[in-house]
This record gives C-alpha cells, structure tokens and sequence, in this order.
C-alpha cells in the first residue's frame, strides 16, 4: 500500500480490496475515536491496543512506512527508466482487480447499475482534469492531507495523482519526505545544522501539517465508509467497480509525460534533480512496435500477480 499510494494513478485502496482485507482497514481506522482517546489518557494501553486492532493496524502502518522509503524508490528507479513497463503493470494489475472484485457480486439491479456509472464517469473524468499550481499555504496543505489520503480508503482514486492535480505532489511526497529523510540521517550523524535552515524548518513543517491533514482525512473517511458501508455496502461496491474501471484512464500505459518548464524550453526539477511532472498526454500504441508488445507483456504480468494474490487469499483461509 506504500508504494501504490505513492505512484500517481495507482490507489493502495485497491491493494486492500484485493488482499481481501479492505472492511477490516476501515472498521479498524474507525475505531479511533472518542473512546479510544479516553482509553489513552487514562492510561490504559493494553485496552486501547485491543479496541483499535493495534497489531493490524501496526503491521499494516509499518509496511507501509518501509515500502514508501524502499520499494517505491525502487518503484521510481524504473519510472525513470522503463515507464512504460511499468505503467503496463499497474494497468494489468488494475485489470485484474476489476475481475477479483466484480466476479462475485451478484447484485446487479437499476440502483447498483446506476451507482456503477456515476463512479465509472467520475473516475474517467479525473484523468481529464488539469493540474493547478504549487501552493505552501499550510491550511490548503492541511487539506491536501485530507483529499490525498482518500486514495488508501477510496479504491481506484489515487491519492498521489490528486496531489498533482491540486499542484502539490512535488512539494508533499516529493520535496517534504526528501527533507525528512536528509533531516533523519543528519541527526544520526550528530549534525544540526539543520536548525539554522529556514527553507528545510518551512518544509519540515509543511511535512507536518500535511502528515496532521492527512490523520484527520483518514479517520473522518473512515468513520464515513464504516456507515456507508454498513447501510449501502452492495451500491458501494458497484461505485468502487465503476470507479475503479474509470480510473483505467488516469493508468493509461501509453502516455507522453509533461514536465514543469519556464516556457522557453527549461524544464523545472526537484531537489533530487529529477523533472518535474505536471500531466500527462495519452495516445493509443504502434501495435508494429516490439516495445508495446513488451507493454501488452506486463500488461498480463500485472493481471497474473492479481489472480495469484486471489489464489493466495482463497488457499491460506
């Protein structure tokens, strides 16, 4: 889940559906609440432990913080080298959730399939939507953190393409976690220097903000989806398919991407020199090219990894 929510245009949300424990990740989150604070304050750990499904909610939250800083870089290495391969994969991969999420859903009636198309038009028409520009206002930050985190409880919305549509996945997933990481591997050096850096202090505060935005978005949505899930869980589902095969546009393998320029050709980079992106142009593949034929490869790799997590799930039970 750390990975998908880092690359734009793919959900960890769909990484919950598929590994079948998605329901579990949302009551869990909304078991942070009142109660649970009181639990805190009082000093009664263990009970709180209990009450939030610690161990779950631990391990997942782990994993995720070791994959955002291990195999997403590693995730990024390739976007860098062999995007389109890449891109072929999360597509197949999307693909193949469609299938695992659809294939037992029997409920198909004039309200599900209704509910089916809203979310399939929203999903496609974020993929046409433009970016806006870069904004540190901490409050717009703070709700950044709230809209972004929708992609680990939303399957099929990508909270890091949200980002670059609001302006700011450079500045919050990009330049933020650099200074965090840089700050992190000073202080074990002995080095604080740092201190005196008000461009580093500013970020590490944007960090924060957003990190304070994006806790509030996870348990409101949570406490939201917990409803909505117990009430309308069969219109839910058919949103979530719908949604999910819209997003298909925004993972469109075949797309030329468009970096940040000063308008006379320069083109804008991040701390780490990478370029920065600002959209994406799509067009359909030279089926007389040997790379699509690569692409239509990963394609069925990411599809296969679905179906094998499926096989995964149903003999481990």
């Amino acid at each position: 889940m750390g990975a998908a929510n880092k690359v734009p245009g793919v959900s960890g949300g769909i990484v919950a559906f598929v590994g079948g424990f998605y329901e579990e990740f949302i009551y869990s989150l909304q078991k942070i609440n009142g109660k649970a604070f009181k639990l805190l304050l009082n000093g009664r750990f263990k009970s709180f432990y209990r009450y939030v499904n610690g161990t779950f909610l631990g391990l997942l939250i782990a994993g995720m913080l070791i994959s955002y800083f291990s195999v997403s870089r590693l995730l990024d290495y390739f976007l860098e080298r062999k995007e389109l391969f890449v891109w072929a994969a999360f597509f197949g991969m999307i693909l193949g959730s469609i299938y695992y999420i659809s294939k037992d859903f029997e409920h198909w009636n004039k309200k599900t399939i209704t509910a089916g198309m809203i979310g399939f038009i929203v999903g496609i028409s974020i993929s046409f939507l433009s970016p806006a520009k870069e904004n540190d206002n901490l409050l717009f930050i703070f709700l950044c953190g709230i809209i972004s985190v929708s992609g680990m409880t939303l399957p099929g919305l990508s909270g890091s393409f949200i980002l670059i549509l609001l302006g700011n996945y450079v500045l919050l997933l990009v330049d933020s976690v650099n200074a965090l990481y840089d700050t992190i591997s000073e202080v074990f050096r002995g080095d604080f220097s740092f201190v005196n850096n008000s461009l580093r202090l500013h970020t590490l505060k944007i960090l924060v903000i957003f990190t304070l935005g994006s806790a509030t978005g996870l348990v409101t949505l949570s406490h939201i989806l917990t409803y909505v899930l117990k009430h309308y869980k069969h219109i839910t589902t058919a949103v979530i398919i719908g949604f999910i095969t819209g997003s298909l546009g925004v993972v469109w393998p075949w797309k030329k991407t468009i970096f940040k320029t000063d308008g006379l050709g320069q083109v804008f980079q991040d701390s780490n020199g990478k370029a920065i992106i600002v959209n994406y142009e799509r067009y359909f593949p030279d089926f007389g090219s040997l790379e699509t034929w690569w692409a239509i490869f990963f394609i069925m790799v990411g599809i296969f990894v679905l179906l094998g997590l499926e096989w995964y799930g149903n003999n481990r039970k």
